[in-house]
């Protein structure tokens, strides 16, 4: 029970990767935008005769302003189809417009049952209850809804895709069916839903503001425990609830009631009457900048002194391309796994820091956001050009420099008392290694050879009849199989693997960033093998 949950876990994780990739162009269509229409940065720089109205430019930054805005507006509705594709087994264009029909029918329905109830008048409903949901009145359910419609659509597309109906209906059947028992699916599940949603949407409110109550403790628990979460691939899982749910706080903006961290961010950003971003609820985002920026930069060079003087020109390489690689897109794991693995209790001080990174970026009123990741461009981009009175942004920079010597000093420190193994410390025969272009030409190369990484990992796997399910992440493969036992650990790690995680029959493989090419050729291998 234990590991199928959390097979199920790792899939919802990666459903909700979808939806999420779209976030960063859109941030950036927003941000550009936003920040180079504002009327307070035009009149700061002096760039009226550039950027102000009429100016082709200043017309040109509306249009990405809005739409960059559009995508968080109907973030509920990208969920819905996004979580029902990702969790699908197979048919996953079905699947998702499944989603958008489950979404409109719950929502429809919901909106009839206020009007007759009469409940859509003003002040029949606490303010915030309501809102629209693409063109719907509907009770505000946010992302939340989204999801709710993505997952039991993506139950009803796996357990009906290929129903056989009687010869009659048949022309119904198979993946018509899908849409067909969505939509009378969700009409039911839009009445109860009018009715229970408001006591979870109050207990929602609740637990949100237990959160708050928290102060500052409760931001270091929160910043503990998203990056303590990272080896286990279900961070995805903890920290959407809090970026687009009203867990992460609720206000009203421009007259519009606005839930979850990052929307409010957003909502923000786009007006032109805000003053100062919400720190409530950029407490929840602007944490990972000063360690993204400076502290792993600390750890990196920290593990590149205390490698072998013989080893150090090779690791050198290594750390800088994964160093380069976080900071500029924060993709982390690279260089997190590069010492997890070797040294757990360097990624327990990690998080400790990483937490300690959240709370002083509260403490200090850092109302910096971000899209997908705490890059630096994200920093630039909603702290920088937003300019120090509205994001603190120079407070993150004051938070960021002391934490370079206390993850460089820190990690040097137990990495010689204890004689981690960390790159470029490896015993005699072990290889030096970590994530680098030369990964992905070397699997390539092995692609052309009949694909011997698929192969190992097939094997590793206790062949295809053992597979049950593939998908992959920002750096690994997340594999569900039959029977765990014949999964075999060094085999999958001779094929290129940096390390395996097993729980029970969810088992992830990680590779690095060339882990979508890995996935393509292995769904051919399987396809191939079937």
């Amino acid at each position: 029970m234990k590991s199928s949950f959390f097979s199920i876990l790792q899939r919802i994780g990666h459903a909700f990767m979808l939806p999420i990739a779209l976030l960063p162009v859109a941030g950036l269509l927003l941000g550009i935008g936003a920040s180079f229409t504002n009327a307070t940065t035009i009149d700061s720089y002096g760039l009226q005769p550039l950027l102000g109205d009429g100016t082709i430019l200043h017309a040109l930054l509306t249009v990405m302003k809005s739409a960059g805005s559009v995508v968080f507006s109907n973030l509920p509705i990208l969920f819905a189809v996004g979580v029902a594709m990702g969790m699908a087994n197979k048919e996953k264009q079905v699947a998702a417009i499944a989603g958008a029909v489950g979404f409109f029918a719950m929502h429809a329905t919901i909106s009839a049952m206020l009007e007759l109830n009469g409940l859509l008048a003003p002040d029949a409903l606490p303010e915030g209850s309501l809102g629209m949901s693409v063109g719907i009145n509907s009770l505000q359910m946010g992302v939340f809804g989204g999801v709710l419609v993505g997952l039991g659509v993506a139950a009803l597309h796996n357990r009906f895709y290929r129903i056989e109906l009687p010869t009659t209906f048949s022309f119904f059947g198979g993946t018509r069916f899908v849409p067909i028992i969505t939509a009378l699916s969700y009409m039911f599940i839009g009445i109860l839903m009018f009715y229970i949603w408001p006591s979870l949407q109050e207990g929602i409110m609740h637990l949100g503001a237990l959160v708050n109550r928290t102060g500052y403790a409760g931001t270091f628990i929160y910043g503990f425990i998203e990056r303590a979460l990272i080896p286990f691939g279900l961070h995805h899982v903890f920290y959407i609830p809090f970026w687009q749910t009203a867990l992460g706080g609720s206000e009203i903006i421009d007259g519009i009631s606005v839930s979850g961290a990052q929307n409010i961010f957003f909502a923000e950003l786009a007006s032109p009457n805000t003053q100062q971003f919400s720190v409530e609820a950029t407490r929840f985002m602007a944490g990972k900048f000063p360690f993204y920026l400076f502290g792993i930069p600390g750890a990196a060079l920290a593990i590149y002194h205390c490698a072998r003087p013989e080893q150090r020109k090779l690791v050198l390489g290594l750390l800088l391309s994964a160093t380069l690689t976080a900071v500029l897109t924060g993709i982390t794991e690279p260089i997190e796994f590069s010492f997890l693995f070797a040294a757990p209790v360097l990624y327990v001080l990690h998080c400790v820091l990483a937490g300690l990174s959240f709370m002083l970026c509260h403490l200090f009123d850092v109302g910096v956001g971000q899209t997908f990741s705490g890059s630096l461009i994200d920093f630039i981009l909603f702290g920088v050009l937003q300019g120090n009175p509205k994001t603190h942004w120079i407070n993150a920079i004051l938070i960021g420099i002391p934490l370079f010597p206390v993850y460089y000093f820190s990690f040097r420190f137990l990495i010689l008392r204890f004689n981690f193994k960390t790159p470029g410390r490896e015993d005699e025969g072990q290889e030096t290694k970590l994530y680098t272009r030369q990964d992905v030409n070397a699997a390539k190369a092995q692609a052309q050879k009949g694909d011997q990484v698929s192969n190992l990992i097939v094997a590793g796997l206790g062949g295809s009849s053992n597979i049950s399910h593939v998908d992959c992440c920002a750096t690994r493969l997340r594999i569900t199989v039959i029977n765990e036992n014949l999964v075999d650990d060094e085999m999958l790690k001779s094929s290129g693997a940096r390390g395996v995680i097993r729980r029970g029959t969810g088992i992830q493989v990680i590779y690095g960033p060339h882990v979508t090419l890995i996935k393509s050729n292995l769904d051919d291998c399987l396809h191939n093998a079937v």
